[in-house]
């Protein structure tokens, strides 16, 4: 127990024993145990709470941004640049003048370039972008919004409930299914702040629909000059999806073009960066939310304005992303260059491996995180089955792993996606797939 801190060793032995003494006053445990059987408890109790740590893990599930691996896994450029962070950082300090600096300026100066917005502004998350902009410029006015884009998204987080707690008046306009110009133009008031259009990231509604773009409702500002036009982007695409063969999703540059007052979006899905809700648009827009007191409470460190800022870096060259950016070449890779993989892969484990029977299928991966859920895409994986374990414990061991290994099951087999390792991680799968069983001679 040599590798773990004396305070946790202590609180596993108290823990251990008043377990046992519980067990022996209900005559489920011998009186005085075993020191063994004691100090095999106190290990797995440390070895348990080990286990739990974040750490790095293995997606071959095949959803390219899976929120329960962190989704978007960072650019290498991201991270290195964040192992340089070990001391002290310029946050806050203007290298020029020795004096206070402007906070996140080249974060914000590169996201203007790149959107052609005058200003921008970083936060924790989207939906802390969403409730800031709705404070800060529309409390105690009325907000209209499109009954089809009441979003609810993971963790319970629900459109109305943003609105209401921003202090703004949600005016719901539309049907489920269409919503049409003139809902928004007989909504508006002398109360009305904004007319607020969301990209539904998690669904999709399909056939008889219709919505109202960004440039059709900048129109109605003609009668309302003070009308703002808000546009919450989701995923927050930076370059046209279509040059990476998926359908056409709403781009920032578009949004700012169109004549979007403000939109905001994530930085940790179709920009392939750390969790971060972007705001960009107008400057005298951002400079009166970057005063408002929610914006001291959900700005972001250091850390994830290192990440983002050289994430952001990568798009100044779009034609290098399938090289840089580990979103865009998930993506790119070829289903040819997929299925060599899973051949190597799938040779160099059963040349070591007993037990086990590998087989390489067609399969689709998905984008996952709340981005285009509608859409599938072709990928290669390893179907991977024993006939001493059935699939679901074949999981469990590679996730049982120091690095774990995150799978899917389908066909009473394991899946292991192509499209979702990382370079270099070959290795570390193929040794998993080794250990995954026992040897023939130790069965039963």
């Amino acid at each position: 127990m040599a590798q773990f801190a004396r305070p946790p060793v202590l609180d596993a032995i108290r823990e251990t024993l008043e377990a046992l003494r519980r067990r022996i006053e209900a005559g489920d445990a011998p009186a005085p145990p075993p020191v063994d059987i004691i100090m095999a408890e106190v290990r797995e109790r440390l070895t348990a709470g080990d286990r739990d740590r974040i750490r790095y893990a293995i997606n071959a599930t095949g959803i390219l941004l899976h929120t329960g691996l962190g989704r978007a896994p960072l650019a290498p450029a991201a991270t290195q640049a964040l192992g340089r962070l070990a001391g002290c950082a310029n946050m806050q300090i203007d290298l020029a003048t020795g004096l206070r600096g402007k906070r996140s300026a080249t974060t914000e100066a590169l996201l203007c370039r790149l959107t052609g917005a005058e200003a921008a502004l970083v936060v924790n998350n989207n939906a802390g972008a969403t409730l800031l902009v709705l404070a800060a410029l529309c409390e105690g006015r009325e907000v209209v919004v499109s009954r089809g884009q009441l979003i609810e998204i993971g963790g319970s987080y629900r459109l109305p409930d943003c609105i209401t707690r921003s202090g703004a008046r949600m005016i719901e306009v539309g049907t489920t299914n269409k919503t049409h110009l003139r809902d928004y133009a007989q909504a508006i008031g002398p109360e009305t702040a904004a007319l607020l259009r969301v990209n539904p990231s998690n669904y999709r509604i399909v056939g008889f629909s219709k919505e109202v773009s960004i440039r059709e409702l900048t129109t109605l500002k003609q009668d309302h000059p003070d009308l703002l036009v808000l546009d919450d982007l989701g995923c927050g695409a930076l370059v046209p999806m279509e040059r990476y063969g998926l359908p056409a999703e709403p781009t920032v540059p578009d949004s700012i073009t169109a004549g979007a007052d403000l939109a905001f979006f994530s930085g940790d899905k179709l920009i392939g960066g750390p969790q971060a809700g972007i705001l960009v648009g107008r400057r005298d827009l951002i400079e009166q939310i970057r005063k408002h007191p929610l914006t001291r409470m959900l700005r972001i460190c250091k850390l994830t304005d290192m990440a983002l800022q050289e994430t952001l870096r990568l798009f100044l060259t779009p034609e290098t992303l399938p090289e840089t950016n580990h979103v865009y070449r998930m993506l790119t890779v070829s289903l040819n260059d997929l299925r060599q993989r899973a051949e190597s892969i799938r040779e160099a484990a059963l040349a070591r491996a007993e037990n086990l029977e590998m087989e390489i299928v067609s399969i689709e991966s998905a984008m996952g995180g709340g981005s285009m859920p509608a859409t599938s895409i072709p990928s290669i994986g390893l179907a991977v089955s024993s006939g001493a374990l059935r699939p679901e414990m074949l999981s469990h061991r590679l996730r049982d792993r120091e690095t774990p290994v995150i799978a899917r099951i389908e066909s009473d087999a394991v899946i292991l996606d192509m499209r979702t390792l990382l370079p270099g991680e070959e290795s570390e799968l193929i040794e998993a797939l080794v250990t995954l069983t026992p040897p023939k001679e130790s069965m039963p």
